[in-house]
């Protein structure tokens, strides 16, 4: 019996905009299950029920994002203010907002008006609107960076999840990401065929190709911490940084977290030891 081969195509994309194949009568059966192969688990700081961000990597991460990810994606929910997190003081953040222009108004004459960017603004978006994003990259608007690192991840099955629950792993997310953008350089299977115009990547959860050409080359972005200066790196710092947009109060829930555990162990065994004090001469 000839089977037909369908893949679904997808409008809502990770980091540019992509779809998968959708081919009829082919010899080999195109993937059903996206992503082909299984984003690769990194060692992040902020891991773990102790972990911490790296604010300078995250800064490393902010400058991967204005000077490669901002002239497609928006970061629509995250204030310049809030970059004092990463270590950047009053001053610096006021001078980072102010390289930008912010389209706002009315004015008391009713019109709208532009003007330098100040701390309590949010980064600009690079387009107007979503039709002009669609419009400007192929029909897919590059979608919203701000929860991007916790929108996307790939499912763990079992047992894996149920390891998860111990070791508080909440990386799916960054992982992704990362392996999103160094899984560019793969080759696809042979007899798989990939759409005009797009890229193959395994690692994509919608598709077995995407839109949005590789984002990353070395010696791409200066750093002036002495970080490497490659694809590796641009991607393990902006993926970080998109973690911290998407959970900037990461390091505080820890905190809490822990600070609760220890206190219902405590309570806990006092309820335990004054119920043994209460009914120790009681017959039962």
């Amino acid at each position: 019996m000839k089977k037909i081969l369908i893949s679904l195509v997808a409008a809502g994309v990770v980091l540019g905009g992509g779809f998968a194949i959708a081919q009829e009568g082919g010899e080999e059966a195109a993937p059903t299950h996206f992503p082909i192969k299984e984003p690769k688990e990194m060692s992040w700081s902020f891991s773990g029920p102790f972990g911490t961000y790296d604010k300078a990597q995250l800064q490393r991460g902010l400058k991967v994002y204005k000077e490669v990810c901002s002239a497609c994606h928006s970061l629509d929910l995250v204030a310049f203010r809030t970059l004092e997190d990463l270590g950047y003081s009053e001053a610096q953040i006021k001078t980072l907002a102010a390289e930008y222009t912010i389209h706002d108004g009315p004015n008391d004459e009713g019109d709208m008006f532009d003007r330098p960017g100040i701390p309590s603004d949010h980064f600009p978006a690079p387009f107007p609107n979503h039709q002009a994003a669609a419009a400007a990259n192929g029909g897919a608007a590059p979608p919203d960076l701000s929860l991007i690192a916790k929108a996307r991840g790939v499912e763990r099955g079992f047992p894996q999840f149920v390891f998860d629950i111990f070791t508080q792993y909440a990386a799916g997310g960054p992982d992704y990401i990362h392996s999103l953008l160094t899984g560019y350089n793969e080759q696809p299977p042979a007899g798989m065929k990939i759409p005009e115009g797009t890229h193959y990547n395994p690692h994509f959860n919608a598709g077995v190709s995407l839109a949005m050409p590789p984002p990353l080359s070395d010696d791409q972005v200066t750093y002036d911490d002495g970080a490497p200066q490659t694809v590796e790196q641009y991607s393990q710092d902006v993926s970080a940084f998109l973690m911290w947009a998407a959970e900037p109060h990461l390091e505080d829930r820890k905190k809490t977290g822990f600070r609760v555990m220890v206190f219902l162990l405590l309570f806990g065994a006092l309820m335990y030891l004054t119920k043994r004090k209460v009914w120790a001469n009681v017959a039962h």
